[in-house]
């Protein structure tokens, strides 16, 4: 593949997940009973059957003590990432959940294409949206990159997401993104 070639797949792949990565208003119900284009929540299926936009109190009041169980539900990540962006720590969110899509990817082809567009996205010095990584995570991805597999992020993305669960994750919780979301499900859940 020329470099040509390789630059325009790269630009396809990126505009395909553009509306993943990219928070752009939900719409009702796309032509031809296609799924709905939902970027509001950060749910993996992006299809909006998930209850991610009406957490419980319970379960708000539940993602203090388990920062999992925070990242598992939608409106978690949601609530987590417009907190870093306050940080200008995004970057970190969105790394981990390109390498979950990764992840599940099972064409060889497709996982050559996501696994330099992560690295270009997040792991080149020259890149705006670099990761914090150790230089020996770094060794491997580029090891990896040699033959890339869906797991080739795996060590990287545990050393970023122990960084969120450890470093920014205390201070969520004292935010007033956090408290404030408490607050205003805490009220929905009274009123119903």
């Amino acid at each position: 593949m020329s470099q040509n070639q390789r630059g325009a797949a790269v630009a396809a792949m990126r505009k395909r997940q553009q509306p993943q990565n990219e928070e752009t208003p939900a719409v009702s119900q796309a032509p031809g009973n296609q799924r709905p284009n939902n970027t509001c929540c950060f749910c993996w299926c992006c299809c909006c059957s998930c209850s991610c936009q009406n957490p419980t109190s319970d379960e708000v009041l539940s993602w203090s003590q388990n920062f999992d169980k925070m990242m598992k539900a939608p409106a978690g990540r949601n609530l987590f990432r417009e907190f870093l962006r306050t940080e200008y720590s995004e970057e970190n969110l969105l790394f981990w959940l390109a390498c979950e899509d990764l992840k599940k990817e099972q064409n060889k082809k497709v996982i050559e294409e996501k696994a330099r567009m992560i690295y270009d996205d997040y792991i080149s010095i020259l890149s705006p949206k670099e990761v914090s990584l150790d230089s020996r995570v770094r060794e491997v991805i580029n090891r990896n990159l040699l033959d890339p597999n869906p797991h080739m992020y795996e060590d990287a993305q545990l050393q970023i997401y122990t960084l969120m669960h450890r470093d920014s994750f205390p201070r969520f919780l004292n935010s007033q993104i956090y408290k404030s979301f408490v607050e205003s499900t805490a009220s929905s859940t009274s009123e119903s």
